[in-house]
């Protein structure tokens, strides 16, 4: 049995995705990181850190290029490559704050396809390639609390957030089926000091009435950092009861 295991990463190269990838990168591991651009820091760490690292530069608003070549790279590597397979589906995009009635329908279908079709597209992907492989594979995808409670001018991305956790729902129903069935699990992972918050708090109010709010969770230094929400959503990634509840959020542990 091989000892090396793989990980699958979207969004790795800012905020909370860059800090997974960083903590991910360790001996006896083989992280691919999907994003549009590569990361010279995180190839310099990998070498450090004796960890295989693969950057594939991917536009995931064309999710179905993107699931194409992770099924095809898949398949290639074969059932006997790796000790447990992962994906984790991190990337998501706000359009500009606005009602639905003022966004602009590039804005809206960006941020589905990017936050939704996509995680969809590639979870169908890896679980299709991987099904033959009897070790065991997890799905995480990173939710938010959005897609959970509605917000005004955030519709788009509130929608994207409460599919993710709804085919998350439905795939964990699939899977329980199976023999060697993949644990699935889709998981808010708190308020976290990123460029997204940053964009919510700065907003006009008049255009985004939860604007102060936002803005109060700075001050009130409510914001985990990207490095400390990383390494509590890892941590849940490897629980034992992971999947157990296919819809979760780190701030019940």
């Amino acid at each position: 049995m091989p000892l090396n295991h793989l990980t699958l990463l979207t969004g790795a190269s800012r905020g909370m995705g860059l800090a997974m990838a960083q903590q991910l990168l360790r001996p006896g591991h083989t992280l691919v990181c999907i994003s549009r651009h590569r990361n010279a820091e995180l190839a310099q760490a990998a070498s450090q850190a004796g960890a295989t690292l693969e950057q594939w530069e991917q536009d995931l608003s064309q999710g179905e290029q993107a699931a194409h070549t992770l099924r095809d790279w898949l398949t290639a590597q074969g059932p006997a490559a790796f000790a447990s397979a992962t994906l984790i589906n991190n990337a998501g995009v706000i359009p500009r704050i606005a009602p639905l009635s003022a966004s602009e329908p590039a804005d809206i279908a960006n941020a589905l396809r990017v936050g939704l079709e996509a995680p969809m597209l590639l979870t169908a992907a890896f679980l299709g390639a991987t099904e033959s492989w009897a070790v065991p594979r997890k799905v995480l995808n990173i939710s938010s609390g959005l897609g959970r409670r509605a917000m005004a001018s955030q519709a788009a991305y509130c929608a994207a957030k409460a599919g993710m956790d709804h085919f998350t729902r439905c795939v964990a129903l699939d899977e329980a089926l199976k023999t060697h069935g993949a644990k699935v699990c889709s998981l808010a992972p708190g308020v976290i000091d990123t460029d997204m918050q940053l964009q919510l708090r700065g907003t006009d109010p008049a255009a985004f009435p939860d604007a102060p709010n936002f803005a109060n969770l700075k001050t009130g230094g409510q914001l985990t950092s990207p490095a400390d929400a990383a390494t509590r959503v890892l941590a849940w990634l490897e629980r034992a009861d992971f999947g157990s509840n296919p819809v979760a959020d780190v701030r019940e542990a």
